[in-house]
């Protein structure tokens, strides 16, 4: 199979779809990989090194599109990179279309095959494609978090730590998942109060036993969300429904009563977001203010470390880009159940229930359209 590469040209987005040793690892199944000149730069790997072990570099995305039977990208493809797609096409890739109807309509009307990171699963549970992305950008949600809290960039002037005799910031974090997790472990070491939030029982408990009384959990409700976000100094959203808009747990009427200078990072930003205020941001201009409260909400939060953020995401997709090109994007559907998930739309059609329900599409069985 000819595999292609395109350089990302989403704002500030710096991770590349395949590493130099993931495309050494599909050359030496058999397959090609055509790779976009300056696709690797921004971490650090150069044509050179592309080519030293056997792809062969092309100067334009539209020479990868036009001619490659799979693109394996990092982020969801934007409208001009949506107009290059062709019928039978094989896209894997972050999507997360249930907030974004253009993109899905643009990829249902292109007649591509599209799969989605984010909504393949494993025998063992979770989103294992989505999972390293979540621990990087929870992690980066307390750093973001931090420094939105000095005052020069709009906060309340607080320490997130403070220092002996002076109270740290509440952070409250809501999900006890992948995201809520990583960042909780970030704003323990250091050294805020932390409130960890959640409708499971089962998370809050292995909550519970991952932290013990470092910080706090409490089962997510209507008023329990309402009363820790309004005297919050730091709210990290973090929620998650796979395939799903995020729900919107965080009501304007909450942002309006929460301190001047507080800080919302919602990282539940790709899939809509989960307060009502979010809108999408980029790493060029990623905070706005809505009364009197900081909104950080990047949408491609991992870009920002590509170097850790490509290599984490490689290390996972890297199997299902060999079965795909080994197999067949359809042979390799129907031997991997957990692999089929990441179907969201085939030829025309969404085959990813939660899309269809959100956007009003028909559903379509994968097993079904795979024949």
């Amino acid at each position: 199979m000819l595999i292609g590469v395109p350089k990302e040209i989403k704002n500030h987005e710096y991770r590349v779809g395949m590493a130099p040793a993931s495309v050494r690892e599909a050359i030496k199944h058999g397959h090609q990989v055509m790779v976009e000149s300056r696709a690797g730069e921004g971490i650090g790997v150069s044509d050179a090194d592309y080519v030293t072990i056997g792809a062969e570099i092309v100067g334009t995305a539209e020479e990868v599109f036009a001619n490659a039977e799979m693109v394996v990208k990092v982020k969801e493809p934007q409208a001009v990179e949506r107009a290059m797609l062709r019928e039978g096409q094989v896209l894997f890739t972050y999507l997360h279309l249930a907030p974004d109807p253009e993109q899905t309509k643009d990829l249902v009307d292109s007649g591509a095959v599209c799969i989605a990171y984010e909504t393949v699963t494993s025998p063992h549970g979770g989103l294992p494609l989505l999972a390293p992305m979540s621990k990087v950008a929870g992690r980066m949600a307390i750093q973001a978090g931090a420094y939105c809290l000095e005052q020069p960039h709009g906060g309340l002037g607080m320490l997130l730590g403070g220092v002996p005799g002076v109270d740290p910031t509440k952070v409250v974090v809501l999900g006890a998942g992948v995201v809520g997790t990583h960042a909780t472990h970030i704003a323990v070491g250091m050294g805020a109060d932390v409130w960890v939030l959640d409708r499971s029982p089962e998370a809050i408990e292995s909550h519970w036993r991952q932290f013990g009384r470092s910080t706090n959990s409490v089962f997510s409700t209507d008023d329990s969300i309402e009363r820790h976000v309004v005297d919050a100094d730091l709210v990290i959203g973090g929620v998650l429904i796979p395939g799903a808009e995020a729900p919107k747990l965080v009501t304007a009427e909450m942002v309006k009563a929460m301190k001047p200078g507080a800080v919302i990072v919602d990282v539940a930003i790709d899939q809509g977001g989960c307060c009502e205020t979010s809108k999408a941001t980029t790493h060029a201009e990623p905070t706005y203010i809505v009364d009197d409260v900081v909104h950080y909400c990047v949408a491609n939060m991992p870009g920002g470390v590509p170097r850790t953020s490509t290599y984490a995401l490689n290390n996972v997709t890297l199997p299902h880009i060999i079965a795909l090109a080994n197999k067949g994007y359809q042979q390799a559907l129907k031997d991997d159940r957990w692999l089929r998930d990441g179907l969201n739309v085939h030829r025309g059609q969404i085959t990813q229930r939660e899309v269809a329900h959100d956007l009003g599409y028909d559903f379509h069985d994968p097993e079904n359209v795979l024949g």
